[in-house]
This record gives C-alpha cells, sequence and structure tokens, in this order.
C-alpha cells in the first residue's frame, strides 16, 4: 500500500513536473519572443542613432570641404592679385612717364643737333695721349697748307 502510495506520489510529482516544464517552456518561449523583440527594438534604435551620427559627420564633413574650397578661393585670388600687382608697381616705378618720355626725347633731339654741330666743326676730331707724358696729340692732315706767321699751324686729319 505504501508502495501504492509513493507510486501515485510520483505520478502526481510527475505530471506536476510536466505541467511545470510545459509552463516553463511556454514561459520560456515567450521570454525568447520578448527578449527578440527587445534586442530587435534596441537594435532598431542603435542603428537609427547610428544613422544620425553618420549623417551629421557626413555633413560637418561637406561643410569642411566647402570651407576649405573657399579658402583655397580666396588664397588664389589673394595670391593672383598680389602676383599682378608687384610686377604692375615695379613697372609704375621703372617705367617713365609719358611726360617724361616726351621731356627726354626733346632732350635727345637737342643733343643730337648739338652732336651734327659738333661734327661740323671740328668734333670729329683724332685726338689722343701720346709719348712718355701722355700728352694730348691731334692727327693732323700733311697734304694740307700749314697757315699762321711761323707756319705752326696745321689742318686736323678728317676735315
Amino acid at each position: 500500500m505504501k508502495l501504492g502510495l509513493l507510486m501515485e506520489a510520483a505520478q502526481a510529482q510527475q505530471k506536476v513536473a510536466e505541467t511545470s516544464l510545459r509552463r516553463l517552456k511556454a514561459i520560456s518561449s515567450e521570454l525568447a519572443t520578448v527578449v527578440r523583440d527587445e534586442v530587435h527594438r534596441a537594435l532598431v534604435e542603435e542603428l537609427s542613432s547610428l544613422t544620425q551620427d553618420a549623417q551629421r559627420a557626413t555633413d560637418a564633413l561637406h561643410a569642411v570641404g566647402r570651407a576649405a574650397a573657399v579658402r583655397a578661393l580666396v588664397w588664389s585670388i589673394g595670391l593672383s592679385t598680389l602676383c599682378s600687382i608687384v610686377p604692375l608697381s615695379l613697372a609704375c616705378w621703372i617705367v617713365p612717364s609719358p611726360s617724361e618720355i616726351e621731356s627726354l626725347r626733346a632732350k635727345r633731339d637737342e643733343l643730337a643737333s648739338h652732336i651734327a654741330q659738333l661734327q661740323q666743326q671740328g668734333g670729329g676730331v683724332d685726338l689722343r695721349h701720346c709719348g712718355k707724358g701722355s700728352r694730348l696729340c691731334v692727327r693732323v692732315d700733311r697734304k694740307a697748307p700749314t697757315y699762321g706767321e711761323h707756319s705752326d699751324y696745321l689742318i686736323v686729319g678728317g676735315y
């Protein structure tokens, strides 16, 4: 009888254990579903946050790229302007003005007329320093007649 009661108690315990196992499996299945849903939701939130962060980083990189392009443009324009101003300034400083050019032309014409006048009056004389004392001497025309009371004047060569 005791054995029958024990067997009944064991069967009752086995049924309770089987029921508990079924409930545990159901709860574990529900828990797995809940955990899966929570993980999925957390993953979606994190990926959404990561997407937003990536978009902000992309926007920041685009802004940096635009700023770098603007800075490069400003530097290029500045250097081009400087490279243009320096030669123009030097040209304005070195090249004479139109009034100075006209003045220099007038002076050149005046000097040219003086040179022509000197050529007519003996400016083509061949003068040199001669002898030990480097005395000034002139080439003379030996075929030309002599002049002066003592015939000490000669005609300069070439006239």
